[in-house]
């Protein structure tokens, strides 16, 4: 059997990418420091997810500006769970990870779901159908990256990954503009679906060209 050959994607770093570069001088005393006591990288994963509930419950009661507050300061603790497994030996690929990926999922649903009970509690249908679109689309923009790589693809493209997500989200509830934070979210998170779903079909037919063509 012919196998094919995927070719490399030239991938274009990520804001994520960046701000890992940006703050290692910060989170690696952080780590060190955890490391040190043997702290749990799962327990931090776990601890970020239920995180979400405070900024979920602020959201719903139209706390705008305090959720934006919280999760400036809570919310980057994402970023240690990874950096402390990989002080500590872990596998990557391990459980672990799988652990971040699934209640990096969660911790969104959640989240949305305070927009759901503020618009809910506001009677403001269209507004309801905006956040449906919005966390629908953040999960398909994970979900096709996920998909992707699990087919030997690469995927880490887009204009709405995660950090850019919460980016647009604090930023625009820090002003109380939780409307527009939405509306933009809904819109850039499917387009990111979009472009996901084109690079990994350049990579598809490209393998496709590229494959020897047997002899009969």
């Amino acid at each position: 059997m012919d196998t094919k050959t995927i070719p490399p994607v030239n991938e274009r770093k990520t804001l994520t990418d960046h701000m890992r570069a940006n703050t290692k001088f910060i989170i690696d005393p952080i780590v060190e420091h955890l490391a040190r006591y043997r702290f749990s990288p799962d327990a931090l994963t776990v601890a970020g997810m239920l995180s979400h509930f405070l900024f979920a419950w602020l959201i719903s009661q139209g706390h705008m500006t305090w959720a934006a507050v919280t999760m400036f300061f809570i919310a980057p603790l994402d970023a240690f769970d990874g950096a402390l497994a990989r002080k500590l030996g872990r596998k990557q690929g391990g459980f672990g990870a799988f652990l971040d990926s699934t209640l990096d999922r969660l911790a969104e649903i959640i989240l949305f779901g305070g927009f759901i009970l503020f618009y809910m509690n506001q009677e403001n249908a269209l507004m309801l159908g905006i956040a449906y679109l919005a966390i629908t689309g953040s999960i398909m923009v994970s979900y096709a990256r996920a998909r992707a790589e699990a087919l030997g693809y690469t995927c880490k493209v887009g204009i709405a990954s995660r950090v850019e997500r919460y980016f647009v989200m604090i930023t625009l509830l820090f002003f109380n503009l939780p409307d527009v934070a939405l509306i933009i979210l809904a819109v850039a998170t499917y387009i990111t679906v979009g472009q996901r779903m084109y690079t990994v079909w350049q990579q598809a037919y490209a393998a496709a060209d590229e494959a020897p063509v047997r002899n009969e």
